[in-house]
């Protein structure tokens, strides 16, 4: 993978898509080990953001394996679970925050199946369509929380969060229409990738704003 403008999205994504799953299987084995690790590997990532990315880079060039990282952490989010991306769920029990949780994952659940239908050409249009309706479904849902949220700083950063994710799924849009004229895949994944991380980004504002 070429190190670029994606590199701190997929880096963002690495821990809670990569590696805390397999510390959940590990768990199986030993609890202790796999608590102690999962603490330590998320403080380090907390206090040096893509920490855990550079480890995982780091082996897989060492093994000299060649490996589409953008294209695999795409495909694993759609096996990460709840348990996985817990900064990304509101705990809240309000319909409204229960419904935004559904229409997040449910979203990132279906970009995650990108990579493997992206060469059907009619599943992947029928895909693309699931995609306008799962974007225009969470964008309702972040309406309907946002009344939820105290104060007008909360709301306004809220607010700041929708137009950044309506910016990237505008720009998903247009690499798509790239896509099928030029036939770049990794950059659909790329672009998926950043509306995952927006979507992420809106949950924990919103999680901070009203938790």
């Amino acid at each position: 993978m070429t190190m670029g403008d994606d590199t701190p999205v997929v880096s963002s994504l690495v821990l809670p898509i990569l590696i805390r799953p397999i510390l959940s299987q590990l768990e199986r084995r030993d609890v202790v080990a796999s608590q102690t690790l999962r603490a330590a590997l998320t403080k380090a990532e907390m206090s040096n953001p893509g920490l855990t990315y550079d480890l995982v880079m780091g082996i897989i060039k060492k093994g000299d394996v060649n490996v589409n990282m953008n294209e695999s952490i795409l495909r694993l989010q759609g096996t990460a679970t709840d348990t996985d991306l817990i900064e990304y769920r509101l705990n809240r029990t309000e319909d409204a925050f229960q419904e935004l949780n559904k229409k997040s994952a449910s979203l990132k659940r279906i970009l995650s199946r990108i990579p493997d239908e992206i060469t059907d050409r009619k599943t992947f249009l029928e895909t693309i369509k699931e995609i306008a309706s799962a974007i225009k479904k969470l964008l309702d849902a972040v309406n309907e929380v946002v009344g939820f949220i105290p104060g007008s700083s909360g709301k306004q950063a809220v607010e700041q969060r929708k137009k950044e994710f309506v910016k990237y799924s505008k720009k998903f849009s247009t690499t798509l229409k790239e896509y099928f004229k030029e036939g770049e895949a990794n950059a659909v994944f790329v672009s998926a990738l950043y509306l995952i991380h927006q979507t992420n980004q809106i949950m924990i504002t919103v999680k901070n704003k009203c938790e």
